[in-house]
């Protein structure tokens, strides 16, 4: 599993591509995929933050962070696009990470994205994950219908 630094130093394209359909509103935008106990999928909005550190997730109390703290593997995808089918898609794990200096540096970050000067109401309740990747899917595409859409598939190594 690689943090998002090591992951854009070895694909800088693809990190490229994230970054742009992660960020094609001017926040974060994404679908978290977790599994619930039984098994099944879950699939919810929630909004990733890239910083120089890594790829973030701060998550209310939620079925969705009971998921990743009872089995940590997840996807992300982007939202869809206006223009095109274009899509970004991340798989690994997400892992907590309680470092105060971090979880200050991602709520700053956050904070900045949405031109917030402090924190809103509840935000101390969210936990702070970051998303590991071990593979990664970019779709490009012409627009939409495009019956040949040019597929990107990596692996980190094993």
């Amino acid at each position: 599993m690689l943090r998002w630094p090591a992951f854009a130093e070895a694909r800088p394209d693809l990190a490229a591509t994230g970054r742009s359909l992660f960020y094609q509103v001017g926040v974060g935008l994404g679908f978290l995929a977790t599994t619930r106990a039984d098994g099944a999928p879950r699939v919810h909005p929630v909004c990733p933050l890239l910083i120089e550190e890594g790829l973030y997730l701060f998550l209310i109390p939620s079925p969705k962070r009971d998921d990743l703290l009872r089995d940590p593997r997840c996807s992300l995808h982007s939202f869809p696009t206006d223009n095109n089918e274009d899509a970004f898609a991340v798989s690994g794990r997400a892992e907590r990470r309680d470092d105060p200096k971090l979880r200050r540096a991602c709520a700053e970050a956050w904070m900045a994205e949405r031109k917030l000067d402090s924190e809103p109401p509840g935000f101390d309740q969210e936990w702070l994950f970051e998303v590991l990747i071990d593979r990664c899917l970019a779709t490009k595409t012409t627009g939409w219908g495009d019956y040949e859409p040019q597929h990107t598939v990596w692996l980190a190594a094993r």
